[in-house]
């Protein structure tokens, strides 16, 4: 053992051992413990943190010291704030140029990181800027040349902006690679190696990685200089903490069937189903909106702006189900996320093991569920055999059963809404419904509004009743005379004017009309923000009469494909041979459209279902009458 308890310094060009893995949780010193600055145990609070990981214990003295080091350690054991801590302690404040670089092998995880050493970082005068493709390049660029101290970003586009001269790593002391085994599994090679030849001699590197596969050797050898190698996982790594849950799927009915009649039996909390493919996250979540599941899609295929806001709303409990490829399979820490759903095993079975990552994290419980069949048998055989992953089979319920479970569930939770309402005067107007012609497609809407705004209800009065706990918590500290210097965040007595101001300015906006695009909350709303949004938002009129644009219909073309709405209308005239004129309206989304017809051409329309257009099966049904 080396003298500050880690394990001995390992010389590059020796191959890596493979140790015990870590089992602990928390490492049995504390932050205190750790020679860090004031600046950084404030912002280490503000982060919630009250003790290391092991991770973060080893690594962190080894950081301060300056060296090169190596850690290879699995997912979900806090990482980032590993190599985050140590560089804010060692950077000056104030420079406003370039000291620290931290790769990342997706633009989700640069997101991430990014926002978690902001935090870290928020009592210290450093500021952080995240660049990553697929975001306008002014804005990074003026972002660099109002000055930042520390870069997060992806090798594609940092390279860009070196290229372009808006970066200047010539004076950067440190630079990290975080998952760094992805990141040169990408082909990210060549631009790791041409960022890292622009950093001056004598800065440090630390590089992280769950494994150590070649590429990543080279690095070690071409870049490091006698680097501490702090070995927290072997090669062959494994997460604890996770029940691994296997479903055969069945022949009577088609696999996004058996994935809802799985969904009725296990009732997630929360989930992030994985597909192979992005045709799969389309179709898997259309299938989910249609039957009742609060669902969004994550690929490559949507908007950078469109993946911030999935990612945004998914962190902050405000959506059930994230729909996504394996580009959410790294880095990507979704607090309390209680399921991981593999729609389809990954062809890699190390990518089941990243999959899988995402919930159980820092010693808390999770639970993976896995469909399988056909040829997802190599894979399952892999991950028993090389891993050594145990799966508990369980059986999918009949037809029948997931119906019952469904609505029993669902009754449940009317029947416990309704012991507080007052609804008798509504029974006529019930009545009246029930002898209607569209009677059941009206309750159908009612159902829908009630146990989506429920939800958002009953969340809104969670985050309300936790804003009320921490204003306790302060005026109590107050109290007790507990006060600290928080420089110009003002005093408590200054909060609750502000909390005043703003009970005022709700009053008013219960007045006001609840703006049409308010349902799309930003990504950096908070959930006091969602419980605002809840209370002014009024309650429904009955449907509307026949919409007059014609039958509405569904379709699997959306923006992701690069189309409007004149080039679907175009696709599906072309596939049904239905004159284009006649399709009246489109409705374009990111994945999906709705296409509105003259209800006699309506199955003329679907007969192009499961026709190609570019190499993409087309999908089309009619669309349910519900609120989406």
């Amino acid at each position: 053992m080396s003298e500050n308890g880690t394990d001995p310094v390992i010389n590059s060009t020796q191959p890596l051992p493979t140790i015990q893995q870590e089992q602990e949780t928390y490492a049995e010193i504390g932050f205190e413990d750790l020679a860090l600055s004031e600046e950084l145990r404030a912002g280490i609070r503000d982060r919630g943190y009250t003790r290391p990981t092991p991770v973060q214990a080893k690594a962190i003295p080894v950081a301060l010291s300056g060296k090169d080091m190596i850690v290879r350690s699995k997912t979900g054991t806090g990482k980032t704030a590993a190599f985050g801590i140590p560089l804010l302690e060692r950077l000056p404040a104030g420079a406003r140029h370039p000291l620290a670089i931290v790769l990342c092998p997706t633009r989700e995880l640069a997101i991430q990181v990014a926002e978690e050493i902001t935090v870290l970082a928020s009592h210290k005068d450093l500021r952080v800027v995240a660049i990553y493709g697929g975001a306008p390049m002014k804005a990074q660029t003026d972002a660099l040349e109002n000055g930042a101290e520390i870069i997060v970003g992806t090798p594609g586009r940092v390279y860009d902006h070196i290229r372009r001269k808006n970066l200047d790593l010539s004076k950067a002391q440190a630079a990290v690679l975080d998952e760094a085994d992805e990141m040169l599994n990408q082909g990210f090679y060549e631009e790791v190696t041409r960022i890292l030849e622009r950093l001056p001699e004598g800065r440090q590197l630390l590089l992280f990685s769950a494994t150590v596969p070649p590429d990543i050797d080279r690095l070690i050898k071409r870049f490091c200089k006698d680097p501490e190698t702090l070995l927290l996982s072997g090669d062959d790594f494994t997460v604890e903490n996770i029940e691994n849950v296997l479903y055969y799927t069945v022949d009577s009915y088609p696999k996004p069937r058996s994935l809802i009649y799985l969904l009725e039996l296990e009732e997630p909390e929360s989930a992030i189903v994985f597909c192979n493919t992005r045709d799969d996250t389309s179709l898997v979540c259309a299938v989910l909106n249609r039957n009742g599941f609060d669902a969004e899609v994550l690929n490559g295929d949507l908007p950078q702006s469109e993946r911030e806001r999935v990612m945004g709303k998914i962190k902050r409990g405000e959506m059930t189900y994230l729909v996504a490829t394996d580009i959410a399979a790294r880095g990507i820490d979704i607090s309390d996320l209680s399921h991981v759903i593999n729609y389809s095993l990954p062809e890699d079975p190390a990518v089941y093991l990243h999959r899988v990552g995402r919930t159980g994290r820092i010693g808390k419980k999770g639970v993976a569920l896995s469909l399988i069949g056909g040829k997802e048998m190599v894979t399952l055989t892999a991950l028993e055999k090389r891993y050594g992953i145990h799966f508990e089979e369980r059986k999918l319920p009949t037809p029948e059963e997931a119906r019952k479970r469904w609505a029993d569930r669902h009754l449940a939770e009317i029947k416990d809404a309704s012991r507080s309402a007052v609804y008798e005067a509504m029974i006529p107007l019930a009545q009246d419904l029930k002898a209607m012609p569209e009677g059941d497609a009206t309750v159908g809407f009612l159902l829908r509004y009630f146990f989506t705004h429920h939800r958002i209800e009953k969340m809104a009065a969670k985050a309300e009743a936790e804003v009320r706990h921490s204003h306790h918590d302060a005026e109590r500290d107050h109290d007790r005379g507990e006060r600290s210097d928080r420089g110009d965040r003002g005093d408590r007595g200054g909060r609750r004017d502000d909390r005043e101001r703003r009970k005022d300015r709700e009053r008013t906006d219960r007045n006001k009309p609840a703006p049409a695009a308010r349902e799309r909350t930003n990504v950096d709303a908070q959930p006091a923000a969602l419980a605002e949004k809840t209370e002014i938002q009024a309650m429904p009129q009955l449907p509307p009469e026949p919409d007059p644009r014609g039958t509405k219909l569904w379709c699997n073309l959306g923006q992701a494909d690069k189309l409007d709405e004149g080039s679907v209308v175009e696709a599906i005239s072309q596939a049904s041979g239905v004159d284009g004129s006649k399709i009246r309206a489109v409705e374009l989304r990111p994945t999906s459209a709705y296409v509105f017809v003259e209800p006699e051409l309506v199955e003329s329309v679907l007969s192009a279902n499961g026709k190609e257009r570019d190499g993409k099966k087309l999908r089309l049904e009619k669309a349910r009458i519900t609120k989406r």
